[in-house]
């Protein structure tokens, strides 16, 4: 083990906000002997005064939930490179990164599996009011109510035979495709560009995906494009009978829009994981029986926290070698 003094010799590392693998892990899992943490995130200074104090000496950072736009980067001027244990990059400001040259490398496939699992699960649960269920026996109404029969407006719905339409058909949504398919459903999607190679039928604008499915289940990362993609016209296309699932990020839909629709009866229910204005979730949806919420954890399993962790000291170690990131983000 490296002496404190050889400690205080390694490059350091800008952490900004203590990850959620590291807090929930414990750091020592995710040291390396070719560079050191500065945590932002235990100073008592102001961020913009810490960073000025310390700024000089960064070259990396390991952004987790962490805004990194041009103001940021004005105190860190010697960063080249920015290692995220995000899928998205919405905190990031691209732009801004490449023109300064800054590379960047993100969570690539890791939790692919794990929010593919929690969107089909946040869809049956849609569909089957487990969660509605599990209240109901909870609260006493079975014995005191009788057997639970969601009829009228909020019916149960089956799973087989439904229409999907996946939004942004990339690393999670191929996967949620590849497990519906298993259930018996078909599969639509809708990305930038049709993808080679892929039978599913692709759909120019979701509107006209919505007027195709059952359901949305929303997978695109969040850019200037795809905020509010989600809106009036596409709810109302998807219709009084269809569902929506968001595992993507909250400003992907239109939520006041979509919270009418849910009130209102326009649409039969959403799954949701992501919210525009997190924590903060509308409060007209929380006596809802047709609308399941998390508080965006589909990530957040033991095994994805330990491989996005390493991955990302993989990524960090990769650069201080000067090697090639394991992980590096390419504009498309």
């Amino acid at each position: 083990m490296a002496s404190p003094a050889a400690d205080e010799d390694l490059p350091q590392v800008l952490l900004i906000k203590n990850p959620p693998a590291f807090a929930v892990l414990g750091e020592e899992h995710f040291t390396s002997t070719k560079f050191r943490y500065l945590k932002a995130f235990e100073s008592s200074l102001p961020l913009h005064d810490f960073l000025a104090a310390h700024g000089g000496s960064v070259r990396a950072i390991l952004a987790s939930l962490s805004v990194v736009d041009a103001s940021v980067l004005d105190l860190l001027p010697e960063v080249r490179v920015i290692a995220t244990t995000s899928a998205g990059l919405n905190l990031l400001d691209l732009p801004e990164c490449r023109r300064r040259g800054i590379k960047i490398a993100n969570a690539g496939d890791v939790y692919s599996t794990d929010v593919a699992d929690y969107a089909v699960g946040l869809l049956i649960d849609v569909l089957r009011k487990i969660s509605a269920s599990n209240r109901y026996v909870k609260q006493g109404f079975w014995a005191s109510k009788g057997d639970y029969y969601p009829l009228g407006s909020k019916f149960c719905f089956q799973l087989r035979g439904k229409r999907i339409g996946i939004v942004g058909l990339g690393r999670i949504g191929y996967q949620v495709a590849k497990r519906l398919e298993a259930f018996g459903c078909s599969i639509a999607y809708n990305s930038r560009k049709a993808k080679p190679g892929v039978s599913y039928p692709f759909y120019q604008t979701v509107q006209e995906l919505a007027a195709k499915s059952d359901a949305l289940i929303l997978c695109c990362g969040l850019t200037q494009q795809t905020r509010h993609l989600v809106n009036k016209e596409v709810l109302a296309a998807l219709g009084k009978e269809g569902v929506v699932v968001n595992v993507a990020r909250g400003g992907v839909i239109d939520e006041k829009e979509m919270v009418r629709c849910l009130v209102e009866g326009e649409i039969a229910g959403a799954g949701l994981d992501v919210f525009e204005n997190e924590p903060e979730v509308p409060k007209e949806l929380m006596e809802l029986d047709n609308v399941v919420m998390s508080p965006h954890c589909a990530v957040r399993t033991r095994e994805s926290l330990m491989e996005v962790g390493r991955l990302a000291v993989g990524n960090l170690e990769a650069f201080f070698s000067n090697e090639p990131l394991l992980s590096e983000f390419e504009d498309d």
